[in-house]
This record gives C-alpha cells, sequence and structure tokens, in this order.
C-alpha cells in the first residue's frame, strides 16, 4: 500500500485495549474480539502445546468449505471402511458406534463430531472428503497456512493421539503423534471458522441430540461444552465451540460468546480437570464483557476525512472514497488516549505522483484506512489488522484524448496566464 495520503487526524480522546490485570490456571489462554481480530488478554498464546478434540474445527472448516464448494453435500452417504468398525465401539474414546450395514450421512456423521465429538465419525468424514485421512491432513496443513496460522502441526484429523488408532494413524505421520498448535492459532483458526461459517454455530450450540446409531440402536448425544444452556456452567451467550481432551494436551475448550452485539473467542489450553476449563473460560469471557467496551471509529459507507483524493487520466478530477464497514475497537473502560487515521492507497492502483488512475469501478477497493494507537494494538494474522477497506464511491471513465488534449491546453493557457499576471504584477510592485 502507497501512502499517497499519510493523512493524519486525530480523532481521540480514547484508549486501546488494556485493563485490569488477569491470571489464568491453564498452560496457556487468550481472549479475541470475533469480528476484528483484536486481542484482549493473551497468556504464553505463542507455545505449540496439544489441543486434542480443538482439532476437529479444521475438520469442521473443509468439510463446511466442500459442501460450499459442491464437492461434497449433506446427504451424501458416507462409506465406513473396515479399520474405523472397532474404533468407533471404543466409547471411551468419544465415539458413536458405527456399522457397515447401515446407512450414515455426511450430516448425520457432522453432528456427531460437532456435538459428541465423535472421533471415528470425524475420522470416516475426512476419508469421505480426500479420500484418505492422510490426504486430509495434507488439506489441514495447507489450510492452517492459507489462514495465516503460524505455529502449527496437523497429524490426524480428530486430534487423538495417533497410538490410539491402533496402528491405523495417517500414512506419513509418528506412530505417537499428536496435533499442536499454538493458543494464538486456535484463536485464529475459530475466528476464519466463524467469519466464513457463521453456520457451524447451527450445531455447535445443540446441548444434547440423538444419533440414530442402527436398526431400533439410539445414542443419546450430550454436547461436552457444558456452558450452553441446560448444562452444568451454563453461561449466557456461549453458543459454541470445541472441546478437547488427551493426556498429552490436558483439558481445552475454544468457546464463543455473544453479548449484546459483541462476539468474544476465548480459548484455554492445559487446565487440570473439565471444570477447570470451564471454569477458566467463564474468568475470561468475565473479563472481556466486563472490562473492555466497543467503540466505533466510523460507520459502513462514511466518508473519512481526506476521502476525496485525485485522479489521473479520468473523466473525473476526483473520487469519494467510502469504508465498506464498521470500524470498531475493542477499549478498556475509563481510560482515555488519543488516536490518529490515516489513508492509505493502493500502490497498484496510483501514479508515480500518488494519485489514483482511472479507470475505477464504484465498489473498488482502492485503500485502506487504518487507525494508530497511541499505545500498540494486537490482532490475528490475517484479521482487520486495525483498518478497513476503502472503496470508491462513483465510477471514473477513463478520460479520452480529446479531453486529456483540452486539459493540456487548458493547462497550457492557465500557465502562461499565470506567468504574465506574475510579469505585469512585477512592474508596478
Amino acid at each position: 500500500m502507497a501512502a499517497l495520503a499519510m493523512l493524519a487526524f486525530v480523532l481521540g480522546p480514547i484508549k486501546p485495549a488494556s485493563a485490569q490485570s488477569l491470571t489464568v490456571d491453564a498452560s496457556a489462554a487468550i481472549v479475541v474480539n470475533a469480528d476484528t481480530g483484536q486481542i484482549l488478554f493473551e497468556q504464553n498464546s505463542d507455545e505449540q502445546l496439544a489441543i486434542a478434540s480443538m482439532t476437529k474445527m479444521m475438520t469442521e472448516y473443509i468439510v463446511l468449505e466442500s459442501i460450499a464448494n459442491g464437492d461434497i453435500s449433506w446427504e451424501d452417504e458416507v462409506t465406513i471402511t473396515d479399520h474405523l468398525l472397532p474404533l468407533s465401539h471404543q466409547r471411551e474414546l468419544s465415539n458413536v458406534p458405527l456399522r457397515q450395514d447401515y446407512t450414515y450421512t455426511v450430516k448425520d456423521l457432522y453432528e456427531s463430531m460437532a456435538i459428541y465429538s465423535a472421533n471415528a465419525s470425524t475420522m470416516a468424514l475426512a476419508e469421505h472428503v480426500a479420500g484418505t485421512e492422510a490426504q486430509f491432513v495434507a488439506k489441514m496443513n495447507e489450510k492452517a497456512e492459507e489462514l495465516g496460522l503460524e505455529k502449527y502441526e496437523f497429524i490426524n484429523a480428530s486430534g487423538l493421539n495417533n497410538a490410539d488408532l491402533q496402528g491405523e494413524h495417517p500414512e506419513g505421520t509418528p506412530a505417537d503423534g499428536e496435533t499442536t498448535l499454538s493458543a494464538r492459532s486456535v484463536a485464529q483458526l475459530a475466528y476464519h471458522l466463524l467469519k466464513d461459517f457463521p453456520e457451524v454455530l447451527d450445531t455447535a450450540s445443540v446441548p444434547e441430540a440423538v444419533f440414530d446409531s442402527g436398526p431400533d440402536e439410539k445414542i443419546d448425544m450430550q454436547n461436552w461444552n457444558w456452558m450452553l444452556p441446560n448444562s452444568p456452567h451454563y453461561y449466557e451467550g456461549v453458543d459454541g465451540l470445541k472441546t478437547g481432551y488427551t493426556d498429552a494436551a490436558g483439558n481445552s475448550f475454544t468457546a464463543t460468546a455473544e453479548r449484546d452485539g459483541v462476539r468474544l473467542i476465548t480459548v484455554v489450553m492445559g487446565t487440570d480437570t473439565r471444570d477447570d476449563r470451564f471454569n477458566e473460560t467463564k474468568k475470561l469471557l468475565d473479563y472481556g464483557f466486563s472490562q473492555f467496551e466497543e467503540h466505533r471509529i466510523i460507520d459502513a459507507g462514511t466518508e473519512p476525512e481526506g476521502g476525496v483524493v485525485p485522479v489521473a487520466r479520468g473523466k473525473e478530477k476526483e473520487v469519494q472514497l467510502v469504508t465498506n464497514r464498521d470500524l470498531t475497537f475493542m477499549l478498556g473502560k475509563g481510560q482515555n488516549e488519543n488516536y490518529s487515521v490515516e489513508i492509505e492507497l493502493d500502490e497498484s492502483k496510483t501514479n508515480e505522483n500518488g494519485e489514483l488512475v482511472a479507470p475505477i469501478e464504484e465498489g473498488e477497493t482502492v485503500g485502506t484506512l487504518k487507525v494508530i494507537m497511541d499505545e500498540p494494538v494486537d490482532y490475528l494474522q490475517g484479521s482487520q489488522q486495525s483498518g478497513i477497506e476503502l472503496v470508491a464511491a462513483a465510477d471514473v471513465e477513463e478520460a479520452g484524448w480529446f479531453t486529456m488534449s483540452m486539459r493540456g491546453i487548458g493547462g497550457f493557457f492557465s500557465n502562461l496566464w499565470s506567468s504574465v499576471s506574475d510579469t505585469i504584477s512585477g512592474w508596478f510592485s
């Protein structure tokens, strides 16, 4: 981006995220604004740790993306391969028993994964999407890179330790390997999952359901998220997202909750007990909702100060820029400090003088409106990053040779008259 208009306007007073101190009894933790990716709190968030069944958020992402792309459908029948059959009957690993003489759809298995964390169901979905779980794992790591995750290693689709898979772990992965991410990367995955596929909450928010495992065989599925309604740790506004447990990971939980139009994402990793992961999550959510407030800096469709910029080679000589969305910040309550706003134009759309070059289409993204805080504000990689896009409010067609010629002639006579005027003025000075 080129700083054609490093137009800095002091618009305070206001202070970026800053609040009372907080300590979480977990190996790692983070609180993020789900709309902007702004980090409100983090504790050891960059250490890469085992994440257990929170791995399934990536499986959910790829399944939902495959459906959106038309590669698979909710109604597809899924084959239960031989090695998944005995695994599905290991209820201690979190499973719903599957059969090979019964029909399961993608929707059936997805619900058992999202609600009950069913591991064999997850692996069956992976095989259905990619052919083999190993090929699916490759997709997981490719998608992690695409989403900008920085510290990650996906080993399998479920989050189990490979040692639990009885020698049937994905080819090319360690026999005792386990998926690891940093808390920040987990939060980033959740951020993109909610942004790209908000319908994930339709299933994640279901407190309990019944899985049709076979003829006259119904399995009650209680959601492992105990912060949903009618659950032991109910918390108002929680509607997702994914728990996890293995010996290596401890008890972990990625939560999301919305109150008064503000949605947060929290991650706790490595707590001692199931109850602890919800108690520590409550602490994080309380902190985010009570210590911060959302401040709207500019509305969508608004021209910022300095938002009319010059255009080269256009029928019009300038164009109005407007914001493509609201720009908001979470700010520590009761704390004030100034901030400034800058307009940066896309250098690929400007000339050597920093002017936009016609033609320009209405709605075309031509720059960014950035907010500069006096104190640094941290964001998830690939999120709002303290700025929003600026788009052209109208078309600007490229001027023809005649118009450009007339402008050149007009400019010549304008300069000539200016020179003559200066000379005459000099005679009488």
